[in-house]
């Protein structure tokens, strides 16, 4: 790909051109994997090393009691790796139903009936079990050093933290952990996490066994029955992250590739399979037709989605059936160029997240993220061992008759994701590791991005910096402030119903991208990380 380097918007970042890359939402997490690569270790090691350290620099999106997921470029093929969390052996639509009444359509937002078994440290431990050069003890130091020494806290982090206080305040081991002298910390000020960092060397020493059979599984255990969940240390014993085959989609001679549902990564193939039956390059870049045509497609994949998408072992139709061309160039005939539209499912039967990405000299590629859901996720940590829960058993459902009966809540089962690593290739070599985080807008940033790189040529940095569209629901979407007036009246004039928005973090997400130079040899990277975290892309 040649790309005009020539970036037409405001940004405080510059692509960075290395041999060994790490590009993440924090400073500290970049240098935690570049050292793991100084110390001779791959990507994958710098990708733990990375995941570990957020888990304390931006806990508003992670913890230690988080889930993940990871596509990766072994040198050879890509692995997809599936870290979500199952329900709890109790958990049935009864369970919820007796507890919060039968009007209950979904588990709470919060608090211990909304924890599922976390997965990201056993997702750490598979990945370097199967992968990893360094031991895996070593992995976790930075992490660990971070928690007992403490860190500054930066600007971006520090106002979610901060606006999140007033509703979590109140929840089990929320104020002891994350409210230092009583409030959030401020800007600039040392937070340390000396719990955390019990919590990461039990893990480190026993390779995740303490957070699954040993201590710190039946401290969540004891932690849940007191503040009245049902997740118990058996549910966490029989806790295994699954190896999946990653799913794809081709557009303009690259192929995206995505983990499999019950992620929601295939909304952006289909969206893209749908763009395939269009001359979106013919289009101006930023322009009003150009971005309607997107918009569209991404709400065509949304409403299959949201109807289909859960545990594949519940779903009802395939990826494949999803993802047949046929059926979506039949979906693509129902955009109206001129006029927004509400659309319905397809019958296709028929027819608060951190992202990270890491790369090495010798051509290894990591994908990677890892949530607690919304900001902090269920508010609940485990005070001992300093495990900050998600909440991802919100994203069950509990009416059998609600819009997808698929996401039913059951034993064992997995909900529906939003979490999605995304993966470049092109004639079955790797180009890109790339991901644009937060919920529903992870697909949206995923085929935004990557149209603006291949129809228009864009950069990563470019790509990354370029204002962005989220939509919501019905004819809702939000634009960034920057995106220029003229487009804005211009889906307004289309019967978009628009909100122009100012909170770039909370409506829009940010990536991380890695593209990789030369093939079969590894000429270097170019890297991208987005200004709207306080992140750091970095390498040598």
């Amino acid at each position: 790909m040649n790309f005009n380097f020539a970036n037409p918007y405001t940004s405080t970042r510059l692509p960075v051109f290395a041999r060994n890359v790490v590009s993440t939402s924090h400073p500290l997490a970049s240098q935690a994997g570049l050292r793991m690569l100084w110390q001779g270790g791959n990507a994958v090691d710098a990708a733990i090393a990375a995941a570990a350290t957020l888990t304390l620099t931006e806990p508003v999106s992670c913890g230690l009691g988080s889930d993940a997921f990871c596509i990766l470029w072994d040198g050879q093929q890509l692995h997809g790796l599936n870290a979500s969390g199952t329900a709890p052996d109790a958990w049935t639509p009864a369970y919820f139903k007796r507890k919060y009444g039968n009007d209950t359509q979904t588990p709470p937002k919060r608090g211990m009936d909304s924890v599922t078994v976390p997965g990201a440290v056993a997702g750490w431990v598979a990945l370097s079990e199967r992968f990893g050069k360094l031991p895996f003890e070593d992995l976790l130091q930075p992490a660990i050093d971070i928690a007992e020494r403490g860190y500054l806290l930066p600007v971006v982090v520090q106002q979610k933290w901060a606006a999140a206080t007033p509703e979590l305040q109140s929840m089990p081991g929320f104020a002891q952990s994350f409210l230092p002298w009583g409030r959030a910390p401020k800007v600039g000020e040392l937070f340390q996490f000396p719990a955390a960092a019990k919590g990461l060397r039990a893990i480190a020493q026993s390779k995740g066994y303490a957070f699954y059979g040993g201590e710190i599984a039946q401290a969540i255990e004891a932690f849940s029955a007191q503040h009245g969940g049902s997740i118990t240390a058996r549910d966490f014993a029989n806790y295994k992250a699954e190896w999946v085959t990653p799913i794809a989609q081709n557009y303009r001679g690259y192929t995206l590739h995505e983990i499999p549902p019950s992620g929601q990564g295939i909304a952006a193939l289909i969206a893209l399979g749908i763009l395939e039956n269009f001359d979106v390059a013919g289009l101006r870049v930023d322009g009003v037709d150009s971005q309607h045509l997107q918009i569209e497609a991404m709400k065509l994949a949304f409403a299959d989605v949201y109807r289909y998408v859960a545990d594949p072992r519940a779903m009802d139709v395939t990826p494949a059936q999803m993802l047949d061309p046929s059926y979506l160039m039949g979906r693509a005939k129902l955009i109206d160029l001129h006029r927004a539209q509400d659309f319905g499912a397809g019958n296709p039967v028929k027819g608060g997240t951190i992202y990270l990405s890491t790369a090495d000299e010798n051509g290894m590629m990591v994908s990677f993220i890892q949530s607690n859901y919304m900001g902090f996720g269920s508010g609940c940590v485990e005070p001992t061992y300093g495990i900050s829960l998600q909440n991802r058993g919100h994203g069950f459902s509990v009416n059998a008759q609600g819009l997808n009966p698929a996401n039913l809540v059951a034993p064992g089962k997995r909900p529906f994701h939003t979490i999605i690593p995304a993966f470049l290739t092109k004639d079955g070599q790797p180009v890109m590791s790339y991901g644009v985080m937060g919920a529903n807008m992870q697909p949206q940033g995923h085929m935004q991005t990557l149209v603006r790189m291949l129809d228009y040529q864009q950069s990563p940095q470019a790509a990354c910096d370029a204002p962005r569209w989220r939509y919501n629901a019905g004819m809702e979407i939000n634009v960034e402030a920057a995106l220029s007036a003229d487009t804005v009246l211009g889906l307004q004039s289309r019967g978009h119903r628009v909100a122009v928005i100012n909170d770039s973090y909370q409506d829009f997400g940010a990536g991380q991208f890695i593209w990789r130079a030369g093939a079969p040899k590894v000429e270097g990277y170019v890297v991208a990380s987005d200004a709207r975290r306080d992140g750091l892309a970095a390498g040598f």
